[in-house]
């Protein structure tokens, strides 16, 4: 959501309600009608795992229903790897699947290699280690990261020297404005001093941006504030662990307790979401100051933004998140996303239902923006704001999954992109990317670098 296209709501989605086939204890939410011949066989003889909530039709080798459903709407590609087993799906895409013979047709491809599962989850990291030559961006030297198990640390920004957007390697920044936000995104709202990254909103004391916007493919109405958004060059990052020590900012100066509207974020977001729309986030907002939202979204063909594709969750944090520096983290595998604050998970999500878990590289983002005046989303006490509003950045570590092999490419280069992972992807007139690509089917508007 901190790069959503329509206000934030909660919503029900209305879905026809099946009567089901299930073994003892299973959710009612994953249950499905099956035919007359799909009644359920109860193995009272045995009890076993495999002849439970199995159909006569299955036991005859027929198709059930549910398999009747699997060309339809089954794959691994949507569903994501591992999980539970739901016979609400047309096909399988974990452990217990082979035992059903109901796979999806792309489980072999998708899901056949090592799960992700096996490695420790990381609520707790284990001894601390130095930063390896292999470790991109501008780690501290002496001093020793965390390790995970299952993770290698691969990308570190501890923000202790300016870093220069322009040129930068890795990181640059975006011209973008959100059409439901009050800020335009430009380079000098982005900040670095004292040993942190500062990112802060204000009204627009003169600075000048085009109406045209590469991070956005499209032109950006006037906006009245200011703000900024850190972003990787490409669509590089994927499966691994992601953490971020941020401090939100204050609604008014010296007053942490007091609300008003902001989102601030660490997230993962592929662009342009034209084609593929894959995110990941964490979202401090202004509505409380225990208030943090983590969202997932994974879309194709689609630049509206709807509760179909996304899944949010607002959460109640043990502490201000103003008052001081907290550590947000998610871990992105194949097959699930967990959510952690000051390292406890506090959301996990399995592949399986919608969205599906997104699959396809992303650039990492971090901004602070606010909404509109009707304040959807973000807190509703808007007219409290007062600026500057600016949040701080401690520093950004992102660890590679190990079961990871396509991303980053070596050396952090563009060197195994895609022109896939190239479409749309231009984040400001300055970049000295080329934007590669139609939009609708169009020639998205041209942007000009102006140092």
């Amino acid at each position: 959501m901190a790069r959503m296209a329509m206000p934030f709501q909660l919503g029900l989605v209305s879905a026809v309600a099946l009567l089901v086939c299930a073994s003892p204890g299973e959710d009612a939410q994953h249950e499905i009608m099956l035919d007359s011949d799909d009644q359920c066989l109860k193995d009272d003889d045995t009890g076993t795992e495999q002849g439970a909530g199995l159909s006569l039709r299955q036991l005859r080798g027929e198709r059930t229903s549910a398999l009747l459903l699997k060309e339809g709407w089954g794959s691994c590609a949507a569903y994501g790897c591992g999980g539970h087993y739901h016979r609400s799906h047309g096909c399988q895409c974990n452990a217990h699947c082979k035992r059903h013979g109901n796979c999806c047709d792309d489980y072999e491809q998708r899901c056949a290699a090592p799960s992700p599962g096996s490695a420790k989850q990381a609520e707790s990291p284990n001894q601390g280690s130095p930063a390896g030559s292999a470790v991109h961006g501008h780690p501290d030297p002496q001093k020793s990261y965390p390790t995970y198990h299952g993770f290698s640390l691969t990308l570190v920004e501890e923000f202790d020297s300016p870093l220069d957007l322009d040129s930068d390697a890795i990181w640059t920044w975006s011209d973008g404005g959100l059409s439901e936000g009050q800020v335009r995104f430009v380079k000098e709202q982005i900040q670095f001093r004292d040993g942190k990254m500062t990112i802060t909103a204000q009204p627009n004391p003169g600075l000048d941006a085009q109406s045209c916007s590469a991070a956005e493919v499209g032109k950006v109405d006037p906006k009245p504030l200011v703000s900024g958004e850190i972003r990787t060059r490409h669509n590089l990052f994927r499966y691994g662990r992601y953490e971020v020590r941020m401090k939100a900012p204050e609604v008014q100066p010296g007053d942490p307790s007091t609300n008003g509207n902001f989102v601030s974020t660490m997230f993962v977001y592929r662009d342009a979401k034209f084609n593929h729309w894959r995110e990941i986030d964490i979202e401090v907002t202004g509505d409380s100051s225990h208030s943090v939202t983590t969202n997932m979204l994974s879309a194709d063909h689609t630049d509206q933004w709807s509760t179909r594709i996304a899944s949010a969750k607002g959460l109640r944090v043990n502490h201000n998140a103003r008052a001081g520096f907290n550590t947000y983290a998610f871990e992105w595998l194949p097959d699930s996303v967990a959510w952690f604050v000051n390292g406890v998970m506090v959301r996990k999500e399995h592949g399986g239902h919608n969205p599906p878990i997104p699959d396809l590289s992303a650039k990492i983002m971090m901004n602070l923006w606010i909404f509109g005046p009707l304040a959807n989303f973000g807190g509703k006490a808007i007219r409290n704001n007062r600026y500057p509003m600016t949040a701080e950045y401690d520093w950004f570590r992102f660890y590679k999954w190990d079961g990871e092999k396509t991303y980053p490419c070596p050396g952090m280069s563009d060197s195994c992109l895609t022109s896939d992972d190239k479409y749309l992807s231009k984040n400001n007139p300055c970049d000295g990317q080329t934007q590669q690509g139609l939009v609708h089917g169009k020639t998205p508007c041209a942007t000009s670098c102006q140092r």
